[in-house]
């Protein structure tokens, strides 16, 4: 019977469990976008910490497609060169190494979280892009309009970045699609006002994506999966559906893709999202089911129990635990000792003795 300590094998990698930390934006990126000591202990912790998989946090593209000036890039051979060390760290200590590939579109170019997140001035930060020219909300930069020749540049970024992420190391490549960045922004009604090929239409709003897909499944190894993550629904009226999202993962999944990992919402403001645990748990059930490709479920999730329950329920075939694992770096042990499971991820040696009794 699968459970959350089971081993899951995608293409040719295969996950030692079924939990993973989420990619989670640390802004702390130095220079231009490049990694630092403090991406080595967070990152490397985590694999420590019992994760089968290990993201490192939204990497830009390019460089404005980045959220904030603190966040990793992935739009040069250096940055590939300056990543392949974490990727061999964290999979020196058992975790599969991931990356997550990322343009903010309209809602790049912010401060750090802690200093505000609030947009940078047109002097401050290079200009936005998006579907149409409408700010995300009053105050915000408007962005240029992407024509024929934006849209294939990003293309191009995005399987330049699958590549570099290859070539460092990385065994599974996700693709930020959700939470109101670039490629939400055209997916979505409420951010995509577009009459050509690229708007309209579920169809044609899901054109734009689905050629990223394809680039970046031509330049990343057959034999190493592919995760997008999408936000299945928009908390607003008007804004993308269920049915809708299970149409474009079926897409994607026609692609390539092995992997939805299904979020929601934050393309507009005001969205009220349930304050409760696994409230993405239906969605996913439903993506999985009825799109026939394996998900990911992230959001809410903090208690092992809730984690299991996504997996019984066969809501999804991985769990990303985000913010609780910001919180005990070893929740994927912790969680083993309270389901009472076996975590087949070794305890490194250093730590052994101290925690023989927990068996994990």
């Amino acid at each position: 019977m699968t459970d959350l300590f089971s081993p899951w094998t995608v293409r040719g990698v295969t996950f030692p469990n079924r939990i993973g930390m989420s990619p989670m934006c640390m802004y702390s990126a130095h220079g231009d976008g490049m990694p630092n000591e403090w991406h080595t202990v967070h990152l490397t912790s985590h694999a420590i910490g019992g994760a089968g998989v290990v993201f490192v946090e939204a990497t830009g593209v390019s460089p404005e497609g980045r959220i904030t000036p603190g966040c990793l890039g992935l739009w040069s051979d250096e940055h590939a060169d300056a990543l392949a060390p974490l990727a061999r760290l964290i999979a020196e200590y058992g975790a599969v190494p991931g990356i997550q590939l990322a343009h903010a579109g309209r809602k790049g170019g912010r401060t750090l979280a802690w200093e505000g997140n609030l947009p940078l001035t047109d002097d401050e930060w290079m200009p936005r892009i998006g579907p149409s020219p409408v700010a995300f909300k009053e105050g915000w930069a408007v962005p240029v309009e992407m024509d024929e020749a934006a849209i294939h540049r990003v293309v191009r970024e995005f399987g330049d970045g699958a590549r570099r992420a290859a070539g460092a190391g990385f065994k599974i490549l996700e693709a930020h699609f959700a939470h109101g960045y670039l490629m939400h922004q055209f997916l979505s009604p409420l951010s995509n006002f577009r009459s050509d090929a690229y708007g309209g239409s579920l169809e044609n709003r899901a054109r734009f994506p689905l050629m990223a897909v394809r680039a970046m499944r031509d330049a990343w190894p057959d034999d190493l999966p592919l995760s997008i993550r999408l936000s299945i629904i928009d908390w607003v009226p008007g804004g993308i559906t269920i049915e809708e999202s299970i149409e474009v993962a079926r897409w994607m999944g026609e692609e390539g893709v092995d992997i939805i990992d299904c979020s929601s919402g934050f393309v507009v403001p005001g969205e009220e999202m349930p304050p409760v645990p696994l409230y993405h748990g239906d969605l996913a059930q439903r993506v999985r089911a009825e799109a026939g490709v394996p998900t990911a479920v992230v959001g809410g999730i903090v208690r092992p129990e809730e984690a299991q329950q996504a997996i019984d329920e066969g809501m999804a075939d991985l769990v990303l635990v985000g913010r609780a694992m910001l919180r005990d770096p070893y929740w994927a042990r912790t969680a083993a000792v309270a389901l009472g499971k076996h975590n087949p991820l070794e305890i490194p040696v250093q730590y052994r003795r101290s925690v023989e009794r927990l068996r994990d």
